[in-house]
């Protein structure tokens, strides 16, 4: 996807690249499109300081996950997985067959800080009663709550999800460990029936619920350590369709890669930005000092691209810990991504090698520097290809990455599991 730029040389300081709201993951709300066009008409530095504006709103959005349940029921180990580090990484949230949690604990996402996962004490413990529970662990500060069984949903959970929903917040049942049962269940049963298992195991968490008084249960059935089988992404999708749309790509963002669908939607999120990158770029061709442009449009294309490697999960330490928890060593994941964007430092110096093979790239940069030096048609023209060079830049660097995120995924997931 390119940005629309539409330029003539009447249209001066206003030739920016077209924006509108078609895109699935363009959660930009309509009163903010029409301000950040109204101050592009005043002025480029006014409409610049708004589309800045909008997209660190964009990349700091906070997003507070509550994740709640009894002792040994898997909290700590499902924070840690959705986090994408492991229990033994450093600032892993702690794990054990025993309450670990006693106070309210945060845990930032190592790539995405404004998403924060709480690991909450089990409701009914001696300092969290149930009829205090909510008030005690600050229950005005969580965007929704996960509640987290490792065999049956008990009363106390029960009681809460009441609460929650009586309080008008989004409440979720995961029954944890399914990896266990099934694999017990395989040894037990001659004719094993894995479907069927399932089946019976979710059935019997919705019944338990219905006769404690929930009615119509959602119940996902999950493995922390296979998130991409059995029900995560179902209640990825869930939590996709119910979150706020301000919300939805910080939760997207902040989603390991488990699954070629996740990958998808992250690179349409990613996708839907590039035209304000491109409108930044357009606003910094109007400045008529030679070199000036190429200058602001490299360190915005560095600073993009590091946001799409980090958000893949293609940076170094994000792929040390795939390495630990696939098996997979960490030189196989590296080998197979052919951009070379992943594992390292995005440079200037690196975009600018990479750039080198691209013919249609080189030749808008050199036109750009030479229309300046046109005073009356130059500067339209110069912030058109500019805009236009950037988008189809930023394009090229989203392709390659998402290309390897979905390679990455597949090396790592290939030896075990079915992708």
């Amino acid at each position: 996807m390119s940005a629309d730029i539409s330029c003539s040389p009447e249209a001066g300081l206003k030739a920016v690249p077209k924006m509108d709201m078609e895109d699935q993951w363009d959660v930009i709300t309509k009163e903010e499109l029409l301000q950040i066009q109204e101050e592009m008409e005043k002025s480029p530095d006014k409409g610049l300081a708004k589309i800045n504006e909008y997209l660190e709103k964009q990349n700091n959005t906070p997003l507070n996950i509550a994740i709640t349940g009894e002792s040994g029921s898997g909290k700590s180990t499902f924070i840690n997985a959705f986090r994408g580090i492991n229990d033994s990484d450093e600032g892993a949230a702690p794990t054990g067959p025993v309450e670990t949690t006693v106070v309210v604990e945060s845990y930032p996402h190592p790539n995405h800080p404004n998403v924060t996962l709480w690991d909450l004490p089990g409701v009914g413990t001696p300092n969290f009663p149930a009829d205090e529970y909510l008030e005690k662990v600050g229950f005005e500060r969580f965007d929704f709550f996960i509640i987290i069984a490792a065999f049956r949903f008990k009363e106390n959970d029960v009681k809460l999800a009441l609460e929650i929903k009586r309080m008008g917040k989004k409440f979720y049942f995961l029954r944890s460990k399914i990896d266990s049962d099934i694999s017990n269940e395989e040894r037990r049963k001659k004719n094993f029936n894995r479907q069927k298992t399932l089946d019976d195991i979710r059935e019997n968490c919705i019944q338990g619920l219905r006769d404690q008084g929930i009615d119509d249960p959602q119940v996902f059935l999950v493995s922390s350590f296979e998130l991409h089988q059995f029900d995560f992404h179902l209640l990825e999708e869930t939590l996709e369709r119910e979150l706020p749309a301000h919300k939805r790509n910080a939760f997207l963002y902040a989603l390991p890669n488990i699954s070629k669908e996740i990958i998808k939607k992250k690179k349409e999120a990613y996708q839907a930005q590039i035209k304000y990158h491109a409108a930044v770029s357009s606003v910094g061709a109007a400045v008529p000092v030679p070199g000036l442009s190429t200058a602001v449009d490299l360190a915005l294309v560095v600073g993009v691209v590091t946001q799409y490697v980090n958000g893949f999960g293609l940076d170094k330490e994000s792929l040390e810990r795939l390495s630990v928890s696939s098996g997979v060593p960490y030189s196989e994941l590296v080998s197979v991504m052919t951009s070379k964007l992943g594992g390292t430092t995005i440079t200037p110096e690196l975009i600018k090698k990479v750039l080198s093979q691209l013919a249609l790239e080189a030749v808008l940069m050199v036109a750009e520097e030479v229309s300046r030096f046109f005073l009356f048609i130059g500067i339209p023209v110069a912030m058109c290809l500019s805009g236009y060079a950037t988008s189809r830049i930023l394009n090229f660097f989203l392709d390659q990455v998402a290309e390897d995120a979905q390679r990455v995924f597949e090396k790592a997931v290939e030896k075990n599991s079915e992708v």
